[in-house]
């Protein structure tokens, strides 16, 4: 285990060089919009879509809905897998059958693929098993030689996500906390020890790579060397070798995404990438947008209320939740995760609690239902994630049988949050609208869905301030 020391933000920041001195989104743009690459970011939560907009979300993937995408000329989209939530077998057949049908269908189209593995940003998920699994189907496509390397970029500016020095932090007020210290380091399912990313890597690839054995790209590297240096260290890149990435800004992320187009153009190097969402947005070129407004978010001028549903149990819900509870004008309905695990107390309770958020919802007023904050694990892992994934279809269930449409729906925590949006609004593609607050992604409902044209609010469970959830509540009530 590697122990790091709590930084201070502002003076640890201040002690880097100063960014790349060039804005480089048009020219990325410019590039992505003249190549012959389709970027396909497969997301194993909803979260992942935080950082962009004007782009389609597909939560199903048969061969026909991924051609469709192409058909369209959609030069970027989403699939999301919500496979976080899933077991690693089931986590590794998805990505397979993904990767297969991605092959077949930009073969159709003469497209060349550029495959993003979006993760967390705090270092949870099933790494490695999807970038090998990722890794060996793509490597099959026409025989061509196998991946070069795997880049891991769990950098996301929203979020205070911040790697300096190969370690990877989280920001809290002023402070630069290690991740391994951290509450999500203890995930029961994720868990891991190690802050420094080369460590990181060795202990979750279990001694395969060891740390002396990965690459590293500084900060010294991007700012001082620029896109060149970025190309350089890439093109060193073998066998699936992996390259951790150091970045504060999104300008680090501007210069990294261009050196990796400049090695797979002149270099032919071909590099899978696993990362948080700040990279999506630089790697397709996309500027900076300004948050939505109330009015575009309750597009559908309901007088309805707004329901909220919030099943993430990490601590930073928690607290934000405990702040939203303080309004006064507001129903607030709790479940025991006992009843929702429960499968002969479950239908009685969802009946009861479907009773209390119509009335509200009918008469204007907002609705909170929410899991008791005591977090339920079982003996292992994979009873862990069940015991997570029954708390979750018992809120779909409320969400699919709701028959009052509310004037906005705010989903808390990343496996809440897709199934909500899969199983319960019966979203298949949506659009992504923006960002209601930063890192906080808003979606449109498709056609196919329950309520569509509702705005869906997928508010990750580790991202916001303490009154970030009552703030925006206030915002879309006004």
């Amino acid at each position: 285990m590697s122990s790091q020391t709590i930084l201070d933000k502002e003076e640890t920041l201040s002690s880097l060089p100063p960014e790349w001195p060039v804005d480089l989104t048009s020219t990325i743009a410019s590039r992505v919009s003249t190549d012959d690459q389709t970027i396909v970011a497969i997301d194993d939560d909803p979260t992942g879509t935080q950082t962009v907009y004007d782009l389609p979300v597909l939560t199903e993937w048969s061969e026909e809905t991924i051609e469709a995408e192409f058909h369209r000329g959609t030069p970027a989209f989403y699939i999301m897998t919500n496979s976080r939530s899933l077991t690693p077998d089931e986590a590794a057949s998805i990505n397979e059958t993904i990767a297969h049908r991605l092959i077949q269908v930009a073969k159709k189209y003469k497209r060349r693929l550029s495959v993003i593995s979006r993760s967390d940003s705090t270092l949870r998920g099933h790494y490695p098993l999807e970038i090998d699994v990722l890794a060996k189907a793509l490597s099959q496509q026409d025989g061509e030689s196998n991946i070069d390397g795997q880049l891991i970029i769990p950098f996301f500016l929203e979020g205070g996500r911040l790697t300096i020095h190969d370690v990877h932090y989280v920001a809290e007020g002023k402070k630069l906390i290690p991740a391994a210290e951290t509450p999500f380091a203890k995930d029961a399912a994720f868990g891991f020890t190690n802050s420094n990313l080369l460590d990181y890597v060795e202990e979750k690839t279990q001694g395969r790579f060891k740390r002396d054995q990965v690459q590293s790209i500084t900060i010294e590297d991007i700012r001082k060397g620029g896109p060149d240096i970025v190309r350089k260290k890439l093109a060193t890149l073998s066998k699936l070798q992996p390259c951790v990435v150091n970045a504060v800004t999104l300008r680090d992320m501007q210069v990294l995404a261009l050196g990796l187009l400049d090695a797979e153009a002149k270099d032919q190097k071909r590099i899978l990438v696993r990362s948080a969402a700040s990279f999506v947005q630089a790697r397709i070129g996309l500027p900076k947008k300004p948050l939505l407004n109330a009015d575009t978010i309750n597009s559908l001028n309901s007088s309805n209320g707004g329901l909220v549903v919030v099943g993430s149990y990490v601590p930073k819900t928690t607290t934000q939740l405990e702040s939203l509870l303080t309004l006064d004008d507001l129903e607030k309905i709790k479940i025991e995760v006992s009843d929702l695990v429960d499968e002969q107390k479950r239908d009685e309770n969802i009946d009861n609690i479907l009773t209390c958020i119509e009335g509200a919802i009918a008469s204007g007023k907002n609705a909170v239902v929410y899991t008791t904050r005591k977090l339920v694990t079982g003996a292992t892992p994979a009873e862990s994630l069940a015991i997570g994934n029954a708390v979750s279809q018992g809120l779909v269930s409320i969400v699919s049988n709701l028959k009052v449409q509310p004037r906005f729906l705010i989903a808390k925590g990343g496996i809440t949050s897709s199934d909500v949006a899969t199983k319960g609004l019966g979203i298949r593609r949506a659009m992504i609208l923006g960002q209601a607050a930063p890192g906080i992604p808003v979606w449109s409902i498709g056609e196919e869905g329950k309520f569509p044209g509702m705005s869906y609010v997928v508010f990750p469970g580790n991202v916001g301030g303490e009154d970030e959830l009552k703030n925006l509540v206030l915002r879309l009530s006004e």
